[in-house]
């Protein structure tokens, strides 16, 4: 079997098996019995908040088979191995900052799956909704909790080769305003504007204020991009970056980087650029990344791998020193959360 059909069933497996009859069915929530789900990690019904009334707590994708399948989980974050408290909201992708959760699922009907993205308040409670065009592959939230972002295939299920398209959506979620197609906006490259026929945008990541990063494919390259939301441009800042990932004293960006030499089903390798001097390190992880990285903190990148669930969360320093090391198996789509 060759690596890219694997790949594809990689993808079927983490979209398969999520339905909306119980992705906002938080009444599901009683109890504190614990389940081992086929030899995984234990996970046991509780409440779930965006909001941790105490500490910092790691949220994710719960991947290991059985009831709590596809469920929003929480643990520790400094005891990611710890038994997990499901949710009852399932998501394809997650994430949340400052008591907002994105939420993209899918709904499977008679004629066929539909996928919507579910903006969730802190107790994950349903604000407000919107019909995806694709499939489910990246979201972020802005740190101050105002904006949220998705990414869907719209053709195409791989970043690996060119036949894809994407739709990358922002929404206000104070006005519920809504910019539905990145590609709309001003594309500055070189100093120049640009236009053309095949560009796509993905992988949003947000700062502190109107701007945010993301990648953009044109022309057979990719480019990271500053955005500005009021002036609605995406400006070039340099090249062969995919899936950016802000650091939160906002001074880096951690990347998914083709290199050289690299099969075409696996091209990439986890880098991290300074934006000031944009120097490029590599991290210390050598496998193939097809993920959009998560900061765990300053120093400390979060990421998925294949595993025997579907995924695992792994993790490695994001100066090039160390090693990567499994985090907690069975997860993915995380998003750590601090108390008030």
């Amino acid at each position: 079997m060759t690596r890219r059909v694997l790949l594809l069933l990689f993808a079927v497996l983490l979209l398969g098996g999520v339905g909306t009859t119980a992705v906002l069915n938080a009444s599901a929530n009683a109890g504190q019995r614990e389940h081992q789900q086929a030899g995984g990690p234990a996970v046991r019904n509780g409440n779930l908040t965006l909001r941790p009334p105490s500490g910092r707590e790691l949220v994710f994708r719960n991947m290991t088979w059985g009831p709590y399948r596809d469920d929003l989980v929480t643990v520790p974050a400094d005891r990611p191995d710890a038994p997990r408290t499901a949710s009852g909201v399932k998501c394809l992708r997650f994430y949340a900052a400052s008591g907002t959760g994105v939420c993209l699922q899918a709904e499977h009907g008679t004629l066929g799956d539909s996928y919507q993205a579910v903006i969730l308040d802190a107790g994950l409670r349903e604000l407000h909704r919107f019909p995806l065009a694709g499939i489910p592959t990246r979201a972020r939230v802005s740190p101050d909790g105002r904006l949220a972002a998705w990414t869907v295939f719209v053709g195409g299920d791989s970043y690996a080769g060119t036949n894809f398209s994407t739709r990358t959506s922002i929404v206000d979620t104070r006005t519920w305003k809504l910019d539905d197609n990145l590609e709309t906006f001003t594309i500055i490259k070189d100093g120049h504007p640009y236009r053309a026929s095949d560009i796509n945008v993905w992988g949003v990541t947000f700062a502190d204020d109107d701007r945010f990063y993301a990648t953009v494919a044109t022309g057979g390259q990719t480019y990271l991009v500053q955005g500005s939301l009021s002036a609605r441009t995406l400006t070039t800042l340099h090249q062969n970056v995919e899936c950016p990932s802000l650091s939160p004293d906002g001074t880096r960006i951690a990347y998914k980087k083709r290199v050289p030499g690299a099969s075409p089903d696996a091209p990439w390798r986890l880098y991290v650029l300074d934006l000031r001097t944009m120097t490029e390190t590599a991290t210390a992880e050598h496998r193939n990344i097809d993920d959009q990285a998560v900061w765990s903190d300053d120093s400390t990148l979060v990421y998925a791998l294949p595993g025997n669930y579907g995924t695992d969360l792994w993790t490695v320093p994001a100066d090039g020193t160390g090693a990567a090391r499994l985090l907690t198996k069975a997860a993915l789509a995380p998003a750590y959360l601090q108390a008030n």
